[in-house]
């Protein structure tokens, strides 16, 4: 039934004839006539309008003659009264035209539509940068209907009435520039109009002679997670346009292709970062005036991983649910976890404890039901994980909770309200067992293109049991639901009878069209084929059309079924229209777009002539050369190649090889830069043209010599230290001597470590001392200064043009030096001798712009290791017994990792709680490693490194006397891959052990107690004498009786006058006194046998004069009862 509108209602029949109404043939109302015309302007909407009476109301259809109408534009309005075409093109010219017809008969009206343009643009005129003596052209071309006239203008004016430039040339839509010079530089503008319009545009050419700038900032650190996109950015300017080249690591070869991709900004992309990507990347631009280089740093992190996350749960209000979110992540990025509840940030209060892996909800309650998301970020990604927490009301007046279980399967379903593209389904829901139905899952099968694999068609609220399904064409559907409560979901139902709809033709055509040469006389066209779910159809087929770019040029076309078509005998690299249209039993999908193909290259047939060669420096040459003519290209000019080897060296006997290797030009040019030459060296040159097919001919070849530079660094530098007092050196020539050899320079400087163990931390240096070698001379002795110091050495090569790269080394540790001057009982000797094989490695990588050939290098390293008892500084005299507790230093050989890089030489010097590790590796500069260690008990602890020189970690708060296992290996590899060493840690009390008498605090302590003792002593000596053998007195100082003395009972004479200063004590002390008498030791005293105490005077003062007071006296005191003897008495 057809809607009815505000002037007519179609009725049926009788109902006009019982009203009396006569039936007449439609007339059209507007517009008058059989036919009219519009014209309208290309990028606006078009509306074309027809309005027709007649009863009864007449239906209005709309066509356009020798086509169909544009798809994806066109839109009926007003009951189909009104065509409107958006955003018209020239496409769209032609007739239309509107039919309305009832059942008394039908009329048509024809409308010829012209589609005019105001101007737009082709090639809009873009700013140019040349270098003097360069070429260039300003291109503005337009389009529009009529065709639009081109008129430039130089600096506002026009280019006629503008002064004469020899070097530039207007020819119609075209500036051409031929050898600018400096001070052409001006403001060109192109004004492109017609009747309809005008464009104006301004373009900018400036005659600069700049060398190369980096404009980014120096230094840079990008870091990106694993596996993810990243883009190194180098933005860089000049004039001439400079050469941009990328380098890993200051060496190899340059990154473009593979993972690398280098854009002509500057910018080098990587599709995917992995680990061993990770490094310094330097970008070098380079022109005939110089060149500028900048470094970034690439840092390759582990992704944030969320291993489990939360679940969804139902639990009773008051419970203690608890959300699990555990994390992976990479250990050198700072973790920041957050919690969202109904995505909004979560209040933590009272009840909520957030945790390392996990959330923790108390008391929880009806309120706290919602979505919960654990979010964890770093500052490079994040990761998420959603559950839905529900809380159930436990009623006070239930006695028990019903099982709740998860529903039953829905049944019953039924198919009806059939259409082409929709149907009702409708089903019976299953018992919800105590929990209520929250949703339904409604998925789908057919049998055609995925038979038994089922797929969710739409999800819908639990409240409903039917619904209306969107079908696609030409599909054998079959439906089943599954029903969902806060338990669970319920199985699947028993799937319903099928229903097959109708096809159609497609709505979509192939993507991904283009044309492409293979051979010189062909053009393969390719496209991405339509899916089984596009295909809407049996017997999908593809309508491949193709023809020279020229508009009067005609059409071929072929239909296939396979996703491309190769069109033979075609001319060599010409442009082609192509168009590839899906088709099936059903119809035509809308007309495709046009693309742009090109025909297959043949080898360019001219080589450059005129070259000619400039040396710049020892390793660097200019080269310009005559372009060749574009016609002899027969292709895309994609690049000059110069092809150079060295043919010799200057130095007799040397080798060299003389590999070919090539410098690419991009672009149509006359010059360029070949450095990373070898110097003092015999070089060949030839050039050539490349297009997409391949190399053109090779010019004539041309010979250059290089002029000598610096060497490079010796092939190695050996230290050997056969005892305390002297260090050998030896060492071998530079493998690229660059020059004749006039010597050799030593720079060398001792350092003192204040931990033997580690060379690096707490190291104080001492002034640089030279050394000066003839070039035949390979060896030199130093004699030590003392056998502490270590010494750090550099090594350089020189010839007349200045000193080459320096070799450094430095001096093993005292622990790793064979000990001498101990006896053989007191050392612990374990000799572990470590040989590196020869290892052979040859670049044979073909370079571009700054790269050399790199020679086969032979490298043969052995280090012998001997650990003995550590040797103790000048100031402490180090005991056997610490020497032979001393836990011995452990090495390992080296493990070849299968990229060539490899670790060798793991030390571990150990103490009773830390350990110093050490290593060497010839792993790019900056790589990270990992120190895994195990102690006997299986208890484990990694500890990560950063990239350091040289390489060396310490581990603290080990166990004594513990034994432990280790290993050695980068970031990205695992202990698995690499062997192990293992070391003991000493005893927890028998490091830097020293004699125990002779440390100021422990004389101290003992000065400390001898007078703690000795006044003990006085105090019990005087309150014996109060209480012994004679008459206590009340005054202690009233003079004893003559008869109250008696010396030979063994008791002590007390008088006043032992309380009394005595009378001249200086001149008793000093003249009175004999001074062996005032020294009397305390051996003096004793009983035999020596003292066990020094003389420090403080002791021995309190009875020096006592006991001269009582020989002076006559005073025959008992020997037992003196309070020396005492003392001795009680030692």
């Amino acid at each position: 039934e057809k809607p009815h509108n505000e002037t007519s209602l179609r009725n049926h029949t009788d109902m006009y004839s019982a009203r009396g109404i006569t039936e007449t043939t439609p007339s059209f109302m507007y517009p008058y006539g059989t036919s009219s015309s519009q014209m309208v302007l290309r990028g606006v909407d078009l509306l074309l309008e027809c309005i027709a009476s007649g009863v009864p109301a007449p239906d209005i259809m709309w066509y356009k003659k020798g086509g169909e109408l544009p798809a994806g534009k066109t839109k009926l309005e007003n009951f189909n009264k009104a065509l409107r075409i958006s955003n018209v093109s020239e496409e769209d010219s032609g007739e239309y035209f509107c039919l309305a017809s009832n059942k008394m008969g039908s009329i048509r009206h024809t409308i010829s539509v012209r589609v005019k343009a105001a101007p737009y643009w082709l090639d809009e005129p873009q700013n140019l940068i040349l270098a003097p003596g360069e070429d260039g052209r300003l291109v503005c071309r337009a389009n529009g209907n009529p065709k639009p006239a081109i008129q430039w203008l130089v600096n506002g004016e026009p280019i006629e009435a503008s002064p004469p430039n020899p070097s530039r040339e207007v020819s119609g839509d075209t500036i051409v520039f031929r050898d600018t010079q400096i001070g052409s530089s001006a403001v060109y503008q192109c004004n492109a109009s017609n009747e309809h319009g005008y464009l104006l545009a301004n373009a900018f050419v400036s005659v600069l002679d700049v060398p190369p700038r980096i404009l980014a900032p120096r230094n840079q650190l990008i870091r990106v997670i694993q596996n993810n996109r990243t883009r190194l950015d180098c933005p860089f300017f000049g004039s001439p346009i400079p050469t941009l080249r990328w380098f890993k690591n200051g060496q190899g070869n340059t990154l473009d292709g593979g993972n690398y991709k280098a854009h002509e900004n500057g910018s080098l992309e990587m599709n995917m970062a992995r680990k061993e990507d990770q490094g310094i990347y330097t970008c070098v631009a380079t022109n005939i005036l110089g060149k500028a280089e900048a470094q970034v740093r690439l840092e390759v992190k582990d992704p944030t991983r969320i291993v489990r996350g939360p679940e969804d749960q139902v639990v009773k209000r008051g419970s203690m649910p608890r959300l699990h979110c555990r994390i992976k992540h990479d250990p050198t990025l700072k973790l920041t976890v957050t919690w969202l509840k109904d995505d909004a940030p979560l209040y933590m209060g009272n009840r909520m404890k957030k945790e390392d892996d996990g959330l923790t909800i108390y008391g929880v309650a009806e309120k706290d039901q919602g979505d919960y998301t654990c979010v964890a970020s770093t500052e490079l990604d994040k990761d998420s994980a959603k559950a839905y927490l529900t809380v159930l009301a436990v009623p006070a007046n239930r006695l028990r909770d019903l099982p709740k279980e998860r529903p039953d399967r829905p049944r019953d379903l039924e198919l009806t309200d059939l259409a082409e593209r929709s149907v009702r389904l409708t089903w019976i829901p299953g018992d919800d067992n105590n929990s209520p139905i929250t949703d339904y899952i409604v998925q789908f099968e057919e049998d055609r293109f995925q038979p038994g694999m089922w797929h969710n068609h739409s999800r819908y609220p639990g409240s409903v049991n039917s619904a209306v399904l969107s079908l696609s064409p030409y599909v054998n559907y079959q439906f089943r639901v599954i029903a969902v409560n806060d338990v669970g979901s319920s199985l699947p139902s028993v799937p319903s009878e099928r229903y097959q709809t109708n096809g159609a033709r497609p709505e979509i055509n192939p993507t991904g069209v283009q044309g492409a040469g293979t051979q010189k006389n062909n053009m393969e066209i390719t496209w991405t084929p339509l899916n089984a779910t596009q295909a809407y159809g049996p017997n999908l087929r593809y309508i491949v059309r193709w023809r020279r770019r020229d508009p009067r040029g005609s059409w071929y076309n072929e239909t296939v079924k396979a996703p491309r078509h190769v069109v033979w005998n075609t001319p060599i690299y010409v442009p082609y229209e192509i168009k590839v249209q899906a088709e099936n039993d059903f119809g035509r999908a809308p007309e495709p777009d046009t693309v742009i193909g090109y025909s297959g290259e043949d080898y360019p047939k001219a080589a450059p002539t005129d070259v000619r060669i400039r040396v710049l420096n020892s390793t660097a040459i200019a080269l310009t050369w005559t372009r060749v003519h574009l016609d002899t290209i027969q292709g895309q000019l994609k690049e000059y190649r110069a092809y150079f080897w060295r043919d010799s060296s200057l130095l007799k006997n040397l080798w060299v090889s003389k590999k070919r290797q090539y410098v690419s030009f991009p672009g149509d040019r006359n010059r360029g830069i070949v450095s990373r030459l070898f110097p003092y060296s015999n070089y060949k040159l030839e050039m050539v043209v490349t297009n997409g097919r391949g190399d053109g001919p090779r010019s004539e070849v041309k010979e250059f010599p290089t002029p000598e530079g610096v060497p490079s660094s010796p092939r190695y530098l050996r230290i050997r230290q056969p005892n305390l007092e002297s260090i050998n050196l030896e060492w071998d020539h530079p493998e690229h001597p660059n020059g004749v050899l006039t010597g050799y320079n030593l720079r060398y400087q001792p350092s003192t470590t204040t931990c033997l163990s580690s060379p690096v931390n707490g190291t104080k240096t001492g002034r640089t001392l030279v050394e000066n070698f003839s070039p035949n001379q390979t060896r030199f002795t130093l004699q030590r200064t003392d056998p502490i110091s270590r010494y750090r050495f550099f090594l350089r090569a020189r010839t007349q043009v200045g000193e080459g790269e320096a070799i450094v080394e430095e001096s093993p540790a005292l622990l790793n030096e064979a000990a001498t001057g101990l006896p053989p009982t007191t050392i612990g000797l374990t000799s572990t001798t470590t040989t590196t094989p020869t290892t052979t490695t040859t670049d044979t990588t073909t370079t571009t712009t700054d790269t050399t050939t790199t020679d086969t290098t032979t490298t043969t390293t052995t280090t012998a290791t001997t650990t003995a008892a550590t040797t103790l500084p000048a100031t402490t005299v180090a005991s056997a017994t610490a020497a032979t507790e001393r836990a011995p230093a452990a090495t390992t050989k080296q493990e070849l990792a299968t990229n060539g890089s490899f670790i060798w030489d793991i030390r571990a010097m150990a103490n009773s709680n830390w350990a110093n590790i050490t290593w060497s590796h010839n792993y790019s500069a900056g790589t990270d490693f990992v120190v895994k260690y195990i102690t006997s008990n299986k208890t484990e602890k990694s500890i990560p490194v950063k990239a350091q020189t040289p390489s060396s970690v310490q581990l603290a708060n080990l166990t004594p006397g513990m034994m432990y296992k280790l290993w050695v290996f980068p970031i990205w590899s695992s202990p698995s891959e690499h062997s192990y060493i293992t070391f003991t840690t000493s005893s927890a009390y028998t490091k830097n052990h020293v004699d125990i008498a002779t440390q100021g605090w422990f004389i101290g302590l003992m000065c400390a107690i001898a007078l703690l003792v000795l006044i003990l002593l006085i105090v019990c000596f005087i309150k014996r004498s109060r209480g012994g053998k004679y008459p206590v007195r009340d005054n202690k100082d009233e003079h004893l009786n003559p008869e109250d003395k008696n010396v030979e009972d063994g008791s002590f004479d007390y008088s006043d006058e032992d309380n009394k200063p005595l009378p001249n004590s200086q001149t008793s002390l000093d003249g009175t006194i004999k001074q062996q008498e005032s020294d009397d030791s305390l051996v003096d005293y004793g009983e035999g046998g020596e003292g066990q105490f020094n003389e420090d005077g403080s002791f021995i003062g309190q009875y020096t004069v006592k006991k001269d007071k009582e020989e002076t006296e006559g005073n025959e005191s008992s020997e037992a009862t003196s309070p020396v003897n005492a003392i001795y008495s009680l030692a």
